[in-house]
């Protein structure tokens, strides 16, 4: 999934990244570099078309790696879209839980509490 749009729309899209919490940062990258976003958003959609793996577990896949990486906001990342690819919340907290032999148990719990923050999100979202 390609969140890079044409420059132009990205005043009328101001909602439209509000609504999909794609954080600021990201957002004034967009604006500044719109090149260097373009070729990005390019290098992303060549690695996911490059293999057989759907896109629910190509998302479980880059949420693993983001833990392994500690990127908390890339897990939060991650999370969102697994989630918009239909992985349910067992299945990312198993995520979480398959990285403790690997990262050790405080960088998981910290993995944790990170995914947790994002269902708290996800349900709010729902309950509007």
């Amino acid at each position: 999934m390609s969140y890079i749009l044409p420059l132009s729309n990205y005043i009328s899209l101001k909602n439209y990244y509000t609504a999909m919490k794609i954080p600021k940062r990201y957002q004034k990258f967009l604006k500044d570099y719109p090149d260097v976003a373009t070729a990005y958003d390019a290098l992303g959609t060549a690695v996911h078309s490059a293999g057989p793996l759907d896109a629910k577990t190509r998302s479980l896949i880059k949420l693993a790696i983001s833990i392994g990486a500690r990127l908390e906001g890339a897990v939060h990342s991650h999370v969102r879209k697994a989630l918009e690819q239909g992985a349910t919340a067992d299945e990312i907290r198993h995520v979480v839980l398959l990285a403790l032999p690997t990262i050790g148990f405080p960088s998981m719990m910290a993995a944790l509490s990170w995914v947790d923050d994002m269902m708290k999100e996800s349900r709010r979202g729902r309950k509007k």
